[in-house]
Order: structure tokens, then C-alpha cells, then sequence
């Protein structure tokens, strides 16, 4: 791509900030730690987990690059950035998740292949730019379309990106055609985040977001958008991001079997404990996130001191001091809800929680049910494990 690069080895790598837990130096994959996410409801770009597959691509000449809309379409275009620019501009607040969210929690239960992430593989943005629809009409492709004249019905996102899964080539993913042709579904073609330009670690200059799906799907440094006829064919489509069934080995598994992972289920995290902690009081603020995927809000969370014998429904909220009501027009659709609860707890404590979106679907209760080999999509209910010191007892 003119003006924009994938290089082949990690010399040119951009800074990061200190605070991030390293899961993988090359390529690089981080997160925050669990207490950052709490503190604002919108994460700071340098604390956004880090989820990459190659060298970092590097711009040369923003003048230069363009992003070609190409395949069964009658009018392809190679759109710069100044004609993208032109388009309405908007913003919307998402959930970015990584599908290996908790993956290290659920390997516990029998070894999982993939980055050992903690909970943190999580952040919420604001992201500004062109819908994808309005792109799309540019190249004949009228919103709300299913299938073009030519047969195209999934747009492929192909990036700049060189990643070792696919043999060298290019990261790449895809959509239905009818969501991308949706308005009302919030796809961007994003080159800002937070109000600012994208930074390199998360696609600059420009980006899919594909709000309440798996980031896996939200292509960074964007080379091409390719309406095909089939799903995309691409390792990540493929060969990965699956759910399989806790019976699925290595030995026998078959991927055609199964069709690619795209909404997240629903999930909640505690944040304000770790794993196994020590507080000097039995009152505790136990408080995190919640999300749901396909823009399903969060109708509850539900806390508990004794490992989920009994329970508490905790506060929800996405702005301080306004209680969040799922499915609200004044919520953030696609965003995370943050909870609150106040509780005594025994001496020692498993703190548990569980939450329900808008569609009455719940976290499961035991990670070994939805074990799978690849260790993705981890809603299990969350717990740590907590003892209150000798000091204040």
C-alpha cells in the first residue's frame, strides 16, 4: 500500500506505557492492570490492551495511502483519506474485546492454546469517522443491502498487517454485507480514538470497528475492503476464533465444523480485587464491568460474598451519579456498564459475579462447561478469593 508499510521484523516498535502487563513481547500483545479499567469509563488510549499479530505498520506518507473498495461491485474506488474525511463524521462508544479475554483462568481447568490473558483484554472507546455504509454507497452499494448485483454478500477487511498465520500475508477478517450496510449497526471505518488520531498500536490511520463483536473482527491499518461473495477464507476466520465444544481436542478437531466466532456473550469482571487479596475491613466496595455483545444491554449484576450461595444486585452505571438502564436510548449501546455493590464479608471470602443482558442470557457458572481448546469467549461467573487481615478483625 503506497505511503504505508508492514515491516517484517520489530525495530521501529512504538512506546508503551510502563503500567502494561506483557503477554508477548513479538509481537507485542499487553493489557492494563485490572484496577486501571475501573477508573474511567472511557480507557485511556495507552492503557487499551494491546492485541497484535506482526510488526507494527509504519505511515511514510499519509498523502499517499489510500484504501481500495474493490470486488463484486460495479464503481471500486481507492479512497485517501481526505475523501473519507468528507464523509459525516461520527462517533460511537464500543466495547472493544479480545475473544482470549480470561483465557488464563480457563486454562486452569486443562491447558488452552493461545496469549495468556488475564481480564484485562477489554477497553471502551470513543471512536470517530465514516460509517461504512456511507462508504460503501460510494462504490454503487446502497445501505441496507444483502447482496450485491454482482453476488457479493460479506465485506473483507485486509490489512496492511503481516502476520505469520497467514504464511506472511495479510491479517484479514469479515462481515455480513447487510451489517455493514446498516446504519443503524454503527460500523466505522474509524481514524480517531478518544478525539485523537489513531495511534499506530491501534491503527493508524485507519480502522475497522465493528462494534459488539470480537475485536478479532475490527481490522487495524486498513489496505483494502473487499466485498466477496463468501465469508472471508483468512487463518482467523478459519482456523481460529471458533467456539468448539469441551469434547474438541487437537486430535479431532475439524474447524469446517463450525462457523466463525462473532458477538461476544455476555461477560462481567471484578476489577476492584485481584485474584487473591487481602483488605484490612470487612466492608468492601466490590465494583467492575459487565458488556454484552450485538448492542444487548445490561439488565443485571448480581454479587456474592459466599461463592454464590447467596447474592446482591449491584448498582449499574456508565455515567457517574446517572443509574444505567439497559436499552435505554441515553445508554451507550455497544458500551460496557460498569457495577458497584457494598458488602460485609466473612474472614475469608469468595467474592463472585455474574451478570444478565437485556435478552435474559447469563454468565455460566463453571468454566470447565465451556472449556474449549482454544480457551476463548471465558464468561464464566468471576471470582476472587478474599481475606480480611488480622489487623481489624
Amino acid at each position: 500500500m503506497p505511503g504505508v508499510r508492514g515491516p517484517s521484523e520489530y525495530s521501529q516498535e512504538p512506546p508503551r506505557h510502563p503500567s502494561l502487563q506483557i503477554n508477548a513481547k513479538e509481537p507485542f500483545n499487553a493489557e492494563p492492570p485490572r484496577s486501571a479499567l475501573n477508573s474511567s469509563y472511557i480507557t485511556p488510549v495507552d492503557l487499551f490492551y494491546k492485541r497484535n499479530h506482526g510488526p507494527i505498520p509504519i505511515v511514510d506518507d499519509i498523502e499517499r495511502y489510500r484504501v481500495s473498495v474493490c470486488g463484486l461491485v460495479e464503481n471500486p474506488k481507492e479512497l485517501s483519506m481526505a475523501i473519507i474525511r468528507k464523509l459525516p463524521k461520527y462517533e460511537v462508544t464500543a466495547t472493544l474485546q479480545c475473544a482470549g479475554n480470561r483465557r488464563t483462568a480457563m486454562s486452569k481447568t486443562k491447558t488452552v492454546k493461545g496469549v495468556g490473558w488475564d481480564v484485562s483484554a477489554i477497553g471502551n472507546a470513543t471512536w470517530g469517522g465514516a460509517k461504512l455504509s456511507d462508504v460503501l454507497e460510494l462504490v454503487g452499494i446502497p445501505k441496507l443491502t444483502s447482496v450485491t448485483s454482482s453476488g457479493g454478500k460479506h465485506v473483507e477487511f485486509v490489512s496492511v498487517d503481516m502476520c505469520k498465520e497467514e504464511k506472511g500475508g495479510p491479517y484479514k477478517a469479515s462481515i455480513p454485507l447487510n451489517q455493514a450496510t446498516n446504519p443503524e449497526a454503527d460500523v466505522l471505518l474509524a481514524y480517531e480514538m478518544n478525539g485523537e488520531p489513531l495511534n499506530r498500536d491501534h491503527g493508524y490511520p485507519l480502522r475497522g470497528i465493528v462494534p459488539g463483536v470480537i475485536g478479532a473482527r475490527s481490522v487495524k491499518w486498513l489496505d483494502s475492503i473487499n466485498i466477496i461473495a463468501e465469508e472471508c477464507q483468512g487463518f482467523f476466520m478459519q482456523k481460529d476464533y471458533k467456539m468448539f465444544p469441551p469434547t474438541v481436542d487437537w486430535d479431532n478437531i475439524n474447524w469446517s465444523t463450525r462457523r466463525p466466532q462473532m458477538d461476544f456473550p455476555v461477560q462481567s469482571v471484578i476489577c476492584s480485587f485481584e485474584d487473591v487479596d487481602v483488605v484490612k475491613q470487612r466492608k468492601v466496595t466490590i465494583s467492575g464491568y459487565a458488556v454484552s455483545g450485538g448492542g444487548r444491554g445490561i439488565e443485571r449484576v448480581d454479587v456474592s460474598v459466599d461463592g454464590g450461595q447467596t447474592w446482591i444486585e449491584a448498582s449499574r452505571y456508565q455515567k457517574a451519579d446517572v443509574p444505567y438502564i439497559g436499552d435505554d436510548k441515553s445508554s451507550d449501546k455497544w458500551a460496557w456498564v460498569f457495577f458497584r455493590a457494598e458488602a460485609e464479608i466473612p474472614r475469608n471470602a469468595e467474592i463472585v459475579a455474574k451478570a444478565v443482558d437485556t435478552a435474559a442470557n447469563v454468565q455460566p457458572e463453571n468454566v470447565k462447561d465451556i472449556w474449549n481448546l482454544r480457551g476463548i469467549l471465558n464468561t464464566s461467573w468471576h471470582r476472587v478469593q478474599v481475606r480480611v487481615g488480622h489487623s481489624n478483625l
